[in-house]
Formats: structure tokens, C-alpha cells, sequence
């Protein structure tokens, strides 16, 4: 993990102290993602509807807040 990713992630831990710690692997594939959807010039929303899940569902992905399953990953690399 490299030094900016753990300075994001401590401030995601500082500013949510009523929850637990963001897992910083969850982050990470959140943060590829991310950057895998703004590359191919999609909005949330978009990847979302090509995805067949609620734009929220992907929001949350993003942020490391959830887990996902291989076979919502599959469905997000469509």
C-alpha cells in the first residue's frame, strides 16, 4: 500500500469515528475501479444502469464501504 493510500485512509478512519476502519484492501478496489470508470469516461450512473445495480450500491463500492462479489466485478468490467 503505498504512502498516500494509508494518509486516505487514516483520514476516512478519522472522520468516521462511530464506525469501523474501511478495510484498506476494500479501498483499493474501490479506488480501481473508480479510476477504470472515469478512464472509459462513464458517470456513476451509467456504469451502474450497464451494471444492472443501484447507482448507491456502486457509490459504496467505490468507497471501499461494501464488499463485492467476483461476480459484481465481472458484471462491472461488461
Amino acid at each position: 500500500m503505498s504512502i498516500n493510500s494509508k494518509k486516505r485512509l487514516n483520514r476516512a478512519v478519522q472522520r468516521r469515528p462511530d464506525k469501523k476502519p474501511i478495510d484498506p484492501w476494500l479501498r483499493l478496489v474501490g479506488e480501481n475501479i473508480r479510476r477504470e470508470r472515469k478512464e472509459a469516461g462513464l458517470t456513476q450512473e451509467k456504469l451502474a444502469e450497464k451494471a444492472d445495480m443501484a447507482p448507491r450500491v456502486l457509490q459504496r463500492i467505490e468507497a471501499g464501504q461494501i464488499t463485492i462479489l467476483i461476480t459484481t466485478l465481472r458484471r462491472l468490467r461488461k
